[in-house]
């Protein structure tokens, strides 16, 4: 008799990803005394421990993650069935999961959406956020079909196509009481070394996280958005990079003043990527879409802080 059923799996699955049963119930709708049912069965059956309780969290045991490693090829391939014969029938995916960096506003797609849902009804939509190698991961991983605006080159080893879409430059600032505001220029690490820096937290689980301009040991306050790190350095709480349009208006605004370091960081291209073979009549959508002209720009009018310091700015001159 087989022990295994996809729904198991794919509880197994959002307890390791959620960290708590009770969140795992929440993201599948079901109680958690359904839960707790099916883990103790599935345990029973394969006469092994799969969670162990740390605190409020509950941990994979080694069996766990041996059996969430491999289920997951399975419920990957029973997504990727489910999608081949609904496509078959109508030419339409019956979802596409469309990703993002997580510097970028969600709503920046509002009229993207709109205009994909007055083509079709057929297909659910999914909007996620990602950032930085965890957006790269996710379309790797399959938890994402199309990414827009995901950050520099993607990993090695292929199995998708990317396409630029624009570049954006990056801007060293700190607040103007920060003790780096009053030292001469440029600044090599020596000088930043005794600071602290803020970065936002790379969201990849297996890829290697990026870091950008820390030296070893550097202090860093860690932050989960674009939008965190832009205020915590506003606050004068951390020095690091930002994307011009974020910083400009604020520099302008005497909210922010720009340094000159030795080590400044290049220019970061901006990728539209999907998997190698899709074909999906909503992937195609989403890819003819997001090539239009002006997509990018919009994308950008969208960073956090883009124009929200205009009028102090424009105080501040005169």
């Amino acid at each position: 008799m087989l022990r295994l059923s996809l729904e198991a799996l794919q509880i197994v699955d959002a307890i390791d990803r959620r960290g708590s049963f009770s969140a795992a119930g929440k993201e599948l709708h079901k109680v958690p005394s359904t839960i707790s049912y099916t883990v103790g069965k599935l345990e029973d059956e394969l006469g092994v421990q799969i969670f162990v309780r740390h605190g409020p969290r509950v941990l994979l045991t080694a069996a766990g993650q041996e059996l969430l490693k491999e289920g997951r090829y399975l419920l990957y391939a029973a997504h990727d069935l489910e999608q081949r014969v609904r496509r078959v029938a109508s030419g339409w995916e019956t979802e596409l999961v469309v990703g993002s960096d997580a510097m970028f506003a969600p709503a920046v797609f509002l009229p993207d959406v709109a205009a994909f849902y007055a083509v079709t009804g057929q297909t659910r939509l999914r909007m996620v956020q990602e950032a930085l190698s965890g957006a790269w991961e996710a379309l790797l991983d399959r938890r994402v079909d199309v990414l827009v605006g995901a950050a520099g080159e993607g990993p090695s080893g292929g199995g998708y196509v990317a396409e630029p879409m624009g570049q954006l430059s990056f801007v060293f600032a700190v607040a103007p009481g920060h003790p780096l505001a009053a030292l001469p220029g440029p600044l090599d690490r020596a000088a930043l070394q005794p600071y602290r820096a803020v970065s936002v937290a790379d969201s990849a689980r297996r890829l290697a996280p990026r870091t950008v301009g820390l030296a070893l040991g550097q202090d860093t306050l860690t932050v989960p958005t674009m939008q965190a790190k832009l205020d915590y350095q506003l606050a004068g709480l951390g020095f690091g990079f930002l994307p011009e349009p974020c910083a400009r208006a604020a520099i302008a605004a005497g909210l922010l003043v720009e340094k000159q370091v030795e080590e400044p960081k290049p220019d970061e291209t901006f990728y539209l990527a999907w998997r190698t073979g899709e074909t999906g009549a909503a992937l195609r959508w989403w890819r003819e879409r997001m090539t239009q002209p002006g997509v990018f720009e919009r994308l950008v009018r969208h960073l956090p802080g883009h124009g929200r310091f205009a009028t102090d700015g424009a105080a501040a001159s005169g």
